[in-house]
């Protein structure tokens, strides 16, 4: 004879487990679509990063209501660093060593851009332009970078005892300025850059270009933003290109004991 509790038992029994079973292929399902999700997305990232910074490439990946790359205003530090002698030693060394100490010089700037969590916005040859407090806000963005130009300094001392002993005679200038710029993707379809511009940019770049060799010169506001932090002394009013008035200038020679 049948048991019909005991059948029903086992039929509710079974029941469950079945429920159980498409729950968890269900979970299962829902798993691998986030894990494809996810790696895509890391897929995605790796891809933007060979382009853009990596605060930025996270932006873009990250989404939300505010577009990164639409134009926008913002306070920002900018650096400009190139090779003093670059030129010259470009037109008399060969191509494979002109590459060489590019790839060095690069790998060696890169790195200490990522560590201070700068915006590296392009490489022209020698010449490295980066700036601060953008796409994502960071404390103290003139400190930042000050503390990033000393320490490439340093390094590209480093760099010049093996290169002076090959023969190639280069030497480091950087310009440091702090301003409002207007920020936001450049370029056309296909091709996209991160850039900046203003009269910030503007004046940091003409600050390099003055530099002398192991200089680092900084505008007036800057220096007011760092002065407790670095040693530096005044070069006098420059005349720079593109300035009506002179720009008063200091050379940053060290940070504070």
């Amino acid at each position: 004879p049948i048991n019909q509790p005991e059948l029903l038992a086992r039929v509710r029994s079974l029941l469950r487990i079945k429920t159980l079973h498409d729950e968890l292929s269900e979970l299962n399902r829902s798993l691998e679509h986030r894990v494809q999700e996810q790696v895509t997305q890391l897929e995605r990232l790796g891809r933007l990063k060979r382009f853009f910074s990596p605060q930025l490439a996270e932006l873009i990946v990250a989404g939300g209501a505010e577009d990164p790359l639409k134009s926008h205003r913002r306070d920002i530090t900018v650096v400009f660093l190139d090779l003093r002698g670059f030129t010259a030693f470009a037109e008399t060394a060969e191509p494979e060593e002109v590459m060489g100490v590019l790839r060095e010089y690069h790998a060696e700037m890169g790195r200490l851009i990522l560590a201070h969590e700068g915006t590296l916005e392009r490489f022209a040859g020698d010449g490295i332009m980066v700036f601060f407090n953008d796409p994502v806000p960071v404390p103290n963005p003139a400190e930042r970078a000050i503390r990033m130009t000393l320490a490439m300094r340093e390094r590209v001392t480093d760099l010049l005892t093996a290169w002076r002993k090959r023969g190639f005679a280069l030497d480091f200038g950087a310009g440091l300025a702090q301003g409002y710029a207007t920020i936001g993707a450049i370029g056309f379809e296909g091709r996209v850059d991160y850039g900046a511009i203003g009269t910030v940019t503007n004046l940091a770049a003409r600050l390099c270009g003055e530099a002398r060799p192991g200089q680092i010169l900084v505008s007036q506001r800057l220096l007011t933003s760092v002065e407790v932090l670095v040693e530096a002394e005044a070069v006098g009013e420059l005349s720079l290109k593109g300035f009506v008035r002179p720009v008063t200038a200091f050379n940053v020679l060290r940070l504070r004991s």
